[in-house]
């Protein structure tokens, strides 16, 4: 049997954190290994119980969500995930959540399916960026006015292939949804993915979206 996902849950609310930890406790293959109160109480307990991927509530007191997973996700060579948890979807914080590190976000009101699919997905080191919540990005954007990184020039390191794939990376596409688009296979299409993330110098597909939208490649249409 293969090694359980390791689950952190941080949030303010006793109950949130009691609540999801029931849930995910029933997935054979999900374990909570521990509970954080609030942001810095999640940057100790993740050196201390190293998970595989934290629920992070976005508005806790003292330090943040957002601080906390700019935290987390800036130590070198970082294998955690940060799931962020929000009650709205159309949080203002989402954005900054994501260029903070975080690879995804979830809804408190999720059901315990989708909540474990969201773990598993995140473990998996992919991005959680729903149609939805791809079109809030492309929103921000456009309301920030992207481009708005000076690093345009990074993306000329890239071959023709590896932009095409970071653009559908950017909408939100999965490896597999990528791979049928492109008539790829998936393997080379992970091959590509990986190479775009060392040659930016980007942790995740998640970072590689918002580097996107940021250097202007993905430019907002409509909104």
């Amino acid at each position: 049997m293969s090694t359980p996902i390791k689950v952190m849950i941080a949030d303010d609310q006793m109950m949130v954190r009691q609540g999801f930890t029931v849930l995910l406790n029933a997935q054979p293959d999900i374990e909570v290994v521990g509970q954080a109160v609030d942001g810095a109480d999640a940057v100790a307990k993740v050196a201390e119980l190293a998970p595989d991927v934290v629920l992070m509530d976005i508005r806790m007191p003292g330090m943040g969500g957002i601080e906390a997973t700019s935290v987390i996700t800036a130590v070198p060579d970082a294998a955690v995930k940060v799931l962020v948890l929000t009650t709205f979807d159309l949080d203002e914080y989402v954005y900054e959540a994501l260029r903070a590190g975080a690879s995804g976000f979830l809804l408190k009101d999720a059901s315990a399916d989708q909540l474990a699919e969201a773990v598993r997905v995140v473990a998996a080191g992919e991005a959680l960026l729903s149609p939805n919540i791809t079109k809030r990005l492309i929103t921000e954007f456009s309301r920030l006015g992207a481009p708005r990184a000076p690093s345009r020039a990074r993306i000329e390191a890239l071959t023709e292939r590896e932009t095409e794939v970071l653009s559908l990376i950017a909408q939100g596409l999965s490896n597999a949804e990528i791979s049928e688009h492109l008539v790829l296979a998936e393997q080379t299409v992970k091959t590509h993915v990986s190479r775009i993330l060392v040659k930016l110098g980007l942790r995740d597909r998640t970072q590689a979206a918002v580097f996107a939208y940021e250097t202007g490649l993905i430019r907002p249409t409509g909104y």
